[in-house]
C-alpha cells in the first residue's frame, strides 16, 4: 500500500475542508400568516404549506 512520505500540514488539511462548512436554512414568509419558516415545510404558526391548511391546531 501506498503510504504518504511527509506528514501533511495543518494548513493543507484545512484548505482542503474549507468547503465543509455549515449553511444557513432556506427562510420564507408563509403566505397565510406572514410568519418566517424553514423552506419546504409546514408553517408552525398557522400548519399550512405553499398557502393552503395541512392539519388544523389542537387545543389543549
Amino acid at each position: 500500500m501506498a503510504n504518504p512520505k511527509r506528514k501533511t500540514s495543518k494548513t493543507r488539511r484545512n484548505k482542503r475542508r474549507t468547503h465543509y462548512k455549515a449553511k444557513a436554512p432556506k427562510l420564507v414568509k408563509c403566505e397565510v400568516c406572514g410568519a418566517t419558516h424553514q423552506y419546504h415545510r409546514v408553517c408552525p404558526v398557522c400548519g399550512s404549506y405553499r398557502g393552503k391548511p395541512v392539519f388544523q391546531e389542537v387545543e389543549l
